[in-house]
């Protein structure tokens, strides 16, 4: 059981420089080696972990000595292959960003690494960590009696650059409902204990990256859409993306409902978006109301200014990492967020994606997990 948890880690874009700023913010954890193959991005990372070393490839990374576990940060698309790199030379304990895959044709692959990988493996849902959405699934039952609805919604703005504009094309990012939402599809599957038997979807790309061409082709990602789910116990949840709404006060809503009353969730996006003329941002907070006797109760759920400056997912990256870090010390015995959890979010991802692109309800596999009973 390693007292200092070493990472090495495996692309430093974006989200992979946030997870480098979380994983100092922990206590006995370091970044001792990195692959980038971005020289900016590479760059960038060095600022954040000074001590680590740089690696040309993944094989190189896996050949550094001193680590303990991997994260994968890289462009979804790659996310399998490394994986399986990691698998054949060195299966250390592994954290991988969502998506888990993006294609239909990497699950043959995704099942062999799954029956052969001996070493723990947590897939990357930060969402599940925002401090209020971790309260509301920790209330959920109390308060509503049984969850009968359950409606996310994320009005955000649009997709950020990221290095060779993988994020613009289904093909990489596999599709905005995977690339962005699987997240929610993971939240759905949490808060409901239950799984998806149905999907129904609309949605277009109406406003976003329409003026933008990259080698002489045009953005094909959503941005914006509807998804209704059905779950085996008859309760429903829908999501609401919209990505040309930056103007919000709260990124993301949620919000569950029982016969016994309602509670809700409300998130605000990143700190350094909120524009500074406004004064102070707004703190994330719980809404608890029940149906008898009415009256609705709001609970204030402030983050640690240090941790919410070092991502824009409300500190939910800290929160995981100290899980992850506490994992690959022996002190947790099992990853909070499974491969299989990882797989069924994208399926249900790949299920609005084709209801939105045929018009189409999706039926999906029964496959109810042991660790989720309705």
């Amino acid at each position: 059981m390693p007292a200092r948890v070493r990472y090495g880690v495996i692309g430093c874009g974006m989200m992979g420089q946030e997870h480098l700023r979380n994983i100092a913010l922990l206590p006995d954890t370091e970044v001792t080696a990195i692959f980038e193959p971005d020289p900016a991005m590479a760059r960038a990372a060095a600022e954040f972990a000074p001590g680590a070393e740089f690696a040309g490839s993944v094989g190189e990374l896996l050949d550094v000595d001193a680590l303990d576990c991997i994260l994968i940060a890289s462009p979804n698309h790659c996310h399998v292959a490394q994986m399986e790199e990691i698998r054949r030379k060195r299966p250390l304990p592994l954290l991988v960003e969502k998506p888990l895959f993006t294609d239909p044709k990497d699950l043959a692959e995704l099942e062999a690494f799954k029956a052969s990988y001996p070493a723990p493996v947590w897939v990357a849902m930060e969402y599940r960590y925002m401090p209020p959405i971790a309260a509301l699934i920790a209330r959920a039952e109390e308060v509503t009696g049984g969850i009968r609805m359950l409606t996310i919604r994320e009005h955000r703005f649009p997709f950020l650059h990221k290095v060779g504009a993988w994020n613009r094309f289904n093909r990489y990012s596999g599709g905005t409902f995977v690339e962005k939402c699987c997240h929610f599809f993971d939240l759905m599957r949490l808060i409901m204990k239950c799984e998806p038997v149905r999907v129904m979807a609309s949605a277009g790309q109406d406003v976003n990256h329409k003026d933008e061409a990259y080698d002489g082709e045009r953005p094909d990602v959503l941005d914006n859409g509807y998804v209704i789910v059905d779950f085996e116990n008859g309760a429903r949840a829908m999501l609401e993306l919209c990505m040309f709404a930056e103007g919000a006060r709260y990124q993301e809503e949620i919000s569950a409902v029982g016969q016994e009353g309602k509670i809700e969730a409300f998130v605000p996006g990143p700190v350094r978006f909120w524009p500074e003329d406004l004064g102070d941002p707004p703190v994330p907070m719980l809404v608890v109301s029940p149906r008898s006797p009415k009256g609705p109760r709001r609970i204030d759920i402030p983050v640690d200014p240090a941790i919410l400056e070092a991502g824009d997912h409300n500190g939910s990256t800290f929160y995981q990492h100290a899980g992850f870090a506490a994992m690959v010390r022996g002190e947790k015995d099992v990853p909070d967020v499974t491969l299989e959890d990882g797989r069924r979010a994208v399926e249900m991802g790949l299920a609005a994606q084709q209801s939105a692109r045929t018009g189409q309800a999706v039926q999906m596999a029964a496959k109810a997990l042991s660790s989720v009973a309705c």
